[in-house]
């Protein structure tokens, strides 16, 4: 498995993120929503829990902000009901993506992610015309400084991890998606700084987008990243350049 550099594309992203936290702890709220209604309230037995609650930590999101989320999916205060559907499509120069959706209203979403398809040279396609392109893991990055490759090597996978890649600044360890838990626990019990940890949808292959396109494509991701009841664009785009970053 190749590293597909999230980490680098989140640090290139990073001044956009920190001017839309806001719109960050919404999608980050609503996750805990759906965690909680579906393995309850506590996360010392809701992995997927856990999970979200790392995500809201790692993103500096207020213990207050992650608690009054797990309050009012457990009932406790007033409730959104949340449902989950995915989008599936093909963006400018042929880019596969995958657009996931946390929504309290399928129609509005619907027409808000084909607008986007539409407007940026993109076209949406039927349930499953892209994903088989895809395959779901848990991705964890940790700063090489963390520790020696070989030890951080031999730490993940006796946790669990099925690989690990060594990009520039980053350890990108691979899980399958029900280990990423136990992994990202481990490696924090052993002391090691945790840049990321989620779910992610990893292209078989990457291809290479021309000039022609990119902005296109770029654009596409941006504003669908933008909507509230968007929570993950993936894509198979190789080496996107905004020029605008």
């Amino acid at each position: 498995m190749s590293g597909h550099s999230k980490w680098h594309n989140i640090q290139a992203k990073k001044g956009k993120s920190d001017a839309a936290r806001g719109n960050v702890f919404t999608k980050i709220g609503r996750e805990i929503a759906i965690a909680v209604k579906q393995g309850g309230a506590d996360p010392n037995s809701n992995s997927k829990l856990r999970d979200a609650i790392a995500k809201a930590k790692a993103n500096n999101m207020p213990n207050d902000n992650i608690q009054r989320s797990i309050k009012k999916a457990a009932g406790e205060l007033d409730s959104v009901n949340y449902e989950e559907f995915t989008y599936e499509g093909y963006g400018a120069g042929g880019v596969a993506m995958i657009v996931e959706t946390l929504t309290d209203n399928k129609n509005r979403t619907a027409g808000d992610v084909r607008h986007l398809f539409d407007k940026f040279g993109g076209s949406l396609g039927s349930t499953g015309c892209v994903s088989y392109m895809f395959k779901k893991r848990g991705v964890i990055d940790v700063p090489v400084t963390a520790m020696a490759e070989d030890d951080i090597m031999m730490l993940a996978i006796d946790a669990g991890a099925d690989d690990i890649v060594t990009l520039d600044d980053v350890y990108e360890i691979y899980t399958m998606p029900g280990d990423l838990s136990k992994v990202r626990e481990a490696l924090e019990k052993a002391g090691v700084e945790i840049l990321s940890s989620e779910i992610d949808m990893i292209p078989d292959n990457e291809v290479e987008v021309d000039e022609k396109h990119q902005a296109s494509v770029i654009k596409l991701i941006d504003k669908l990243e933008e909507l509230d009841d968007v929570q993950n664009v993936f894509h198979n785009a190789k080496d996107l350049v905004d020029d605008e970053e």
